[in-house]
């Protein structure tokens, strides 16, 4: 059937299919980035084809009433044409966006037959990924593997035990890349230790999956091992096209991430120096060295590549120092050592750690997109990064391999790639595993400033990043399943050893969307640690939220709640409060989060270029309390993040007459996860009280 001719009916149901554009993930740090520009640039464009046949339709002759009957009956054929087309394509949208089914890895269950099985798994995977293979078997206890690609060489040797006949043993013996390298010698360069052993692991990880007992194969995670090692190949021949171009290619595209490892390792060993300095100890905590240093750089965590642990939540930490407590410190010289061993943590991390933020920096496929602007650098501009504790960390830069300015086409036509240009990447969902991080409004802008800092001179009244729904950043963390924005949300805060009455927790949601950051494009070094800062700081900020369960004020209610309003009051209530020494059933807390900007005012500071270096407002969140009886008045108590204190938290206590607390405790509390229950605390401590 030939294309049906757009009306004005139909130009406006075509953009049905999409149901509409996720309010939190339409902005330029999203996986869908490209996609959702695409689609807003055709709304666009059909608004302005709209507006222009409406203003035709004005000069029609519409008192001929057979005209109007035929347009009736034309428009009536037409829609329904239309939706038929259109329930086609939602249809066809639906089928191919559902979660494939995988049933597993079909594993033999003849155990003779597992060696030749796995053998064939690694020729297919290569083959996959466009690898020459060959393999070359040296008796009957090594195969040997090399894949070759136009720079990349791997060899991957295994080794069979065949003590057991009916159950050989099948283990990766050495993994070695190399790389050869374009010269009229033909010489060629050893690769990186640490993406041999990183290769080595990833193999021997499917390995030793399929080569468990029956009971406890999981053929369903062998598969997904195994599309991992597709993963990471694919990237390695990704970047071995490129270091196959004359003009802009050779192998820096490897390299370069061992020379960047060397850079962040030894500042990030700086940076441990200066904390355990300012701590007076020998090997200082992870978890405030996360709060006051510039991430921990982990290379090969998670690809071949560099990975950054952001920040670790206090469950998260004090569940690796539990169960790294017996294990011995570590002897590494390039990275300083924490009360957690690395190996340890690595472990961790490899799995999956609840409250670890890990970003990694990753090189796209050529994309043809125009929202991600060139690189600049003007430090003037910016705020971010900051370097309290080690200054000469601003001196340092590593800007990452970028393509000549070439025309924009394939790396290799005959893999029908699209053309484009490669970008650089912090992703914060691991390959799309995860749904990234609840940010506010203020924050993506400031992100949006550390990679673009000319974006603040627009124009004054600039709007930036905005949300085309309702709601805050608080509701999309706490609720983000509600189509109603509440204005407060409650809580109960009960002290687990009873020490003060339950809190009862009141937070005003701030009026500032809110957006799931995915991936943020960045190229150098200092953009990075800039963009990490504030994710940082919202991750702090995100986790201190999460210590209680919230519910939408007014639309829940305990049974407790309900059997307190039903109580009487009896006449020695009376007399304590007339005395002065009642005590509540609840402390009442209110809960704020000011707003946050990491830009100056346009009103209160001038915008003159040389004045227009923004200051970095502290992320903070404020409590205010009742005094206890006698006293009257309220109790403000304000933690911020602060990397320039011990701890990387401080706190500032307004009100509270005669509470014996120091700041360094409410420090350390706040550290340990309990900054909602400062209230409670200074409560406690008021008037010499011995709880």
């Amino acid at each position: 059937m030939d294309t049906l001719p757009e009306t004005l009916l139909s130009t406006i149901q075509n953009f049905k299919v999409y149901d509409g554009l996720p309010s939190n993930v339409t902005h330029p740090f999203a996986s869908s980035a490209e996609t959702s520009c695409g689609i807003l640039q055709d709304i666009i464009q059909a608004s302005d084809q709209l507006a222009n046949s409406l203003n035709q339709y004005l000069q029609a002759d519409f008192t001929n009433t057979k005209l109007v009957s035929l347009l009736r009956q034309q428009a009536t054929l037409s829609r329904s044409l239309h939706l038929s087309d259109l329930n086609i394509q939602q249809t066809l949208h639906a089928l191919k966006q559902r979660s494939k089914a995988s049933y597993g890895e079909d594993i033999p269950q003849d155990r003779t037959a597992l060696v030749d099985w796995c053998v064939t798994r690694c020729e297919a995977w290569e083959k996959l990924v466009g690898m020459e293979t060959f393999k070359d078997q040296v008796g009957e206890g090594t195969i040997s593997f090399v894949f070759g690609g136009k720079v990349l060489v791997v060899d991957l040797e295994l080794s069979i035990d065949r003590t057991n006949p009916l159950n050989p043993i099948i283990v990766v013996s050495k993994a070695k890349t190399s790389y050869a390298i374009s010269s009229p010698e033909a010489t060629t360069m050893d690769g990186s230790l640490s993406l041999d052993a990183f290769l080595k692991d990833t193999f021997q990880s499917f390995f030793e999956e399929v080569q468990k007992p029956d009971e406890l194969r999981d053929p369903v995670q062998a598969a997904r091992l195994g599309s991992i090692i597709l993963d990471h190949f694919r990237y390695l021949v990704m970047l071995d096209r490129l270091a196959e171009r004359k003009e802009d290619g050779g192998v820096r595209w490897f390299v370069d991430v061992d020379q960047l490892c060397t850079v962040v390792e030894t500042f990030a060993k700086s940076e441990g120096e200066a904390v355990a300095l300012s701590m007076s100890t020998e090997r200082p905590p992870l978890d405030i060295f996360l709060l006051r240093a510039h991430t921990l750089p982990l290379p090969y965590l998670k690809s071949p590549s560099l990975s950054f642990l952001t920040y670790l939540s206090p469950l998260a930490y004090l569940s690796l120092l539990r169960s790294s407590s017996a294990l011995p410190p570590d002897t590494s010289t390039s990275l300083p050592s924490f009360d957690t061993p690395l190996h340890q943590l690595r472990s961790s991390l490899g799995i999956s750690l609840k409250g670890a933020t890990i970003a990694t920096l990753t090189l796209s496929p050529p994309i043809e997109s125009h929202i991600f602007p060139a690189s600049m650098s003007i430090p003037t501009l910016t705020a971010r990064p900051t370097f309290s504790l080690v200054p000469r960390g601003s001196d340092l830069e590593h800007v990452f391999p970028q393509l000549a300015d070439l025309p924009s086409t394939a790396l290799d036509p005959a893999d029908n790639e699209s053309s484009g240009r490669n970008v650089w990447f912090l992703d914060f969902t691991e390959g799309g595993q995860y749904s990234g991080i609840v940010m506010s409004q203020s924050r993506m802008r400031e992100i949006e400033l550390v990679i673009n800092p000319l974006s603040s001179m627009e124009t004054i009244n600039s709007v930036g990043i905005m949300s085309f729904g309702t709601g805050s950043w608080v509701d999309l963390l706490i609720n983000p399943s509600s189509l109603v924005s509440p204005e407060r949300y409650v809580a109960i805060f009960r002290s687990p050893s009873s020490s003060h009455p339950p809190l009862q927790m009141r937070l005003t949601a701030p009026e500032e969307p809110g957006f799931m950051l995915h991936k943020v494009p960045v190229n150098s070094m200092k953009e990075v640690w800039g963009v990490l800062e504030v994710v940082r700081e919202q991750c702090w900020l995100n986790e201190i939220l999460l210590g209680c369960e919230w519910h939408t004020e007014g639309l829940h209610l305990t049974h407790e709640e309900d059997d307190e309003q039903e109580s009487e009051v009896t006449d020695a209530d009376l007399d304590a409060v007339l005395a002065g020494s009642v005590t509540p059933r609840k402390i009442p807390v209110n809960v704020f989060v000011p707003s946050y900007s990491g830009t100056p005012g346009p009103i209160f500071e001038s915008p003159e270029l040389n004045e227009m270096t923004p200051r970095v407002r502290r992320t903070k969140i404020v409590m205010t309390s009742p005094e206890r009886p006698p006293i009257s008045g309220l109790v403000e108590t304000c933690v911020s993040f602060d990397e320039t204190r011990p701890r990387g938290i401080s706190v500032e206590l307004n009100g509270a007459m005669g509470v014996d607390l120091k700041l360094e405790t409410m420090e350390e509390i706040c550290r340990r996860g309990g900054a909602l229950s400062l209230p409670g605390r200074i409560w406690a401590k008021a008037h010499g009280s011995s709880q």
